[in-house]
């Protein structure tokens, strides 16, 4: 009890208080711009931390984080356009939502997706810090393979009913994710004797390019509309039904957050992506995912910020940063004279409890600012077509642009835009291409890594619990997607022999 009273005489202070909301304020608005990812956002606010007090320092770059994990969904929702790699999962139920002008009801069900994920993640970075992280400790190459294999088998949910476009779509986005320089041997792949490509293909301006560019060139090629005709409609917000509804996803993707988040190197993508493959094996209505259900925007918005708290857990518990911006805060935390780790809790407990104490207000603030940034960015689906999507392409420049400084970005974004609008007009879904994109080097590192480790043995695939348990979940999955696959292509079936007769 002195302990906590101690923590909270340090953590209770005006400074502290408002610090938390400017915090949170600013991120939320970093990661609604394209290109403006988290992590640059919180190493932009790192200078202003010098001069403040440890506590108030540390809690305005968590504030600018977890902003900026939900800021991201906001243009996802709205035009398309992620403002976060995580975000990209959002985009594929999102949008359609806008599309049907219900935009209000899904910038709503990803706000409180996202307080809720942040909350649990909170809770659990406060009680299961010690047991969360050793288990993280258990992950290394083999366990992180098995679990992007497993991860991967969304690919074919969200393939649409051509199962073969969605494997090409895939295989595109494979191919393309190995461009650039062998992370274990530094060999060359796909440069083509172009320096510019040894680092690889920026996420940034790819995801940029593949989402928002096709809109607009399909947009442009349209016949005009009439008057009127250019604009959405926001609709109605989100109900208590509708919340109550996509609840289990939210706490299931708020489990997967926290337990990938607690792992170092996973970061929020691959926990979105997961999220929402479970919650369309689980749902009643997984066809509708793609096409604007509710129930997507929360799996993917609460795998994505249930790794906002649980980020923290190897850096409170072990002194290891689990991604860039752990990284950076572990700079905040040097910088005052404090160094993460076991040792800390012995050294300064009352701080942590402090800290933990502006955490837990974090997720407040998110969601009194969620529904401030809500109001209004929400307008931006009433602006017409003709001005709208100017703008919007001014913002994807900027944002390719932004991530390096350099035009080549802007040229892989255009590319990817050309790319992308084939895919539409091939019908060829986007999902798979990103997916495979994103997973496809951690996939292929991990797997490399632990044939190094176990000199080409592949029963290291196999050495525990934690890879005999992923790769049943893989093997039930794929049973599950293939015996649907043949049940929906038996009730077609019927229904042609139906109709014929």
């Amino acid at each position: 009890m002195d302990i906590i009273l101690e923590a909270f005489s340090i953590f209770f202070s005006l400074q502290n208080i408002l610090v938390v909301g400017i915090g949170v304020a600013i991120g939320t608005v970093i990661g609604a711009i394209p290109g403006m990812t988290t992590p640059m956002g919180v190493a932009l606010a790192l200078p202003f931390t010098f001069s403040m007090p440890p506590v108030a320092g540390i809690l305005l770059l968590l504030g600018v984080y977890k902003g900026g994990l939900y800021g991201g969904s906001l243009t996802a929702i709205l035009i398309k356009t992620p403002g976060t790699p995580a975000a990209s999962c959002t985009v594929l139920d999102g949008y359609p939502l806008t599309q049907k002008g219900q935009a209000r009801k899904a910038l709503d069900i990803a706000l409180y997706s996202s307080c809720v994920a942040d909350l649990i993640s909170n809770v659990a970075l406060i009680l299961f810090a010690g047991v969360l992280a050793s288990f993280a400790l258990r992950f290394g190459p083999p366990e992180f393979f098995t679990l992007i294999v497993f991860s991967l088998t969304i690919i074919a949910g969200v393939s649409g009913p051509s199962l073969s476009k969605g494997i090409v779509s895939a295989s595109l986005g494979l191919i393309l994710a190995t461009v650039g320089l062998d992370l274990i041997y530094g060999t060359e792949r796909f440069v083509f004797g172009d320096y510019r490509l040894m680092s690889g293909l920026s996420f940034i301006p790819v995801l940029i390019g593949l989402f928002a560019l096709p809109e607009i060139i399909d947009r442009a090629t349209r016949r005009a509309r009439p008057p009127g005709a250019s604009k959405q409609e926001l609709g109605t917000g989100a109900t208590f039904a509708d919340f109550k509804r996509v609840l289990k996803s939210v706490v299931r993707g708020s489990i997967f957050g926290v337990i990938l988040g607690a792992i170092p190197g996973i970061g929020g993508a691959p926990a979105a992506f997961l999220s929402y493959s479970e919650a369309r094996r689980n749902s009643k209505n997984p066809e509708n995912f793609g096409k604007g259900e509710i129930e997507g925007i929360a799996a993917a918005e609460a795998g994505n910020n249930g790794v906002a708290g649980a980020t923290m857990i190897p850096l409170l518990a072990l002194g290891v940063p689990g991604d860039v911006i752990t990284a950076v805060i572990l700079g905040a935390f040097m910088i005052h004279g404090l160094r993460p780790g076991p040792l800390m809790f012995d050294q300064n407990l009352p701080m942590i409890y402090a800290l933990f104490m502006g955490i837990l207000l974090s997720s407040a603030y998110l969601f009194v600012v969620g529904k401030v940034a809500i109001k209004f960015f929400s307008r931006v689906a009433t602006v017409p077509n003709r001005i709208l999507y100017p703008i919007v392409f001014v913002l994807c420049v900027y944002g390719a642009y932004a991530v390096n400084n350099t035009l080549f970005d802007v040229f892989i974004m255009l590319s990817m835009g050309l790319v992308g609008y084939l895919m539409l007009k091939l019908d060829v879904p986007v999902a798979p291409f990103l997916i495979a994109f994103v997973l496809g080097p951690l996939l292929e590192d991990n797997f490399r890594q632990s044939l190094l480790i176990s000199d080409g043995d592949p029963t290291i695939f196999f050495r525990n619990a934690i890879c005999i348990v992923f790769w049943g979940l893989t093997a039930l999955s794929v049973f599950v997607l293939i015996r649907s696959r043949i049940e929906a292509a038996r009730t077609g079936k019927a229904s042609v022999l139906t109709t014929g007769g």
